[in-house]
């Protein structure tokens, strides 16, 4: 999860949260996601710990955790006939892109059982250069009035080359390396969202 980050030089968070709540979300109505019962996947989450503690990192659960939106409001648009047993993990707070990396390593073999891995972060995502007036007269994150800004298309575009030509080891250099691309901090205020 993109909003999620715990401190430690290899701690990772994993939520085991029977019954969690949904934390409030700025501009969006809650009747569209108030009603949408969360299906937390405990047993997932214990075998997630397992998996990252085998491979060295410091993970435990944490079972106080209330889902964030950049989980819930995904879940909701990709399966709104009901919630698939969803685990959700933390960032690391040190933002480190190859720790990152080496935790999806850690959890990849998932895959070939059927499990759907998603980051909830975004290719661009810096609230301190949003244009907000759209969003509060419409109440629509969508109704915009002006295209994007050039800094913003160039770095969605290099995510974009980055995942579509390259795989395997490559892949995680390239990713890592859109750190230190020149319009990264424009598309990144701050490193969660990318991190996810």
């Amino acid at each position: 999860g993109a909003h999620w980050d715990c401190v430690g030089p290899s701690r990772i968070e994993v939520s085991t949260n029977p019954n969690p709540g949904k934390s409030p979300v700025a501009y969006v109505h809650p009747s569209k996601y108030v009603d949408y019962k969360l299906v937390p996947d405990l047993e997932g989450a214990q075998r997630c710990i397992r998996m990252l503690s085998a491979d060295g990192f410091d993970a435990s659960g944490n079972d106080k955790f209330e889902w964030i939106h950049d989980t819930y409001l995904i879940l909701i648009r990709m399966f709104p006939g009901g919630c698939p047993p969803t685990t959700i993990l933390s960032l690391n707070s040190r933002f480190d892109p190859h720790f990152h990396m080496k935790v999806g390593a850690s959890l990849r073999s998932l895959r070939d059982e059927g499990y759907l891995l998603i980051g909830t972060g975004g290719a661009v995502h810096n609230l301190y250069r949003n244009r907000w007036a759209p969003m509060v007269k419409y109440s629509d994150n969508f109704a915009q009035e002006t295209p994007p800004e050039d800094w913003a298309m160039e770095f969605r575009q290099s995510v974009e080359d980055v995942i579509t030509n390259n795989s395997g080891p490559k892949l995680r250099r390239a990713m890592t390396r859109l750190m230190k691309h020149p319009r990264f901090r424009d598309a990144h205020a701050t490193d969660d969202h990318f991190m996810a």
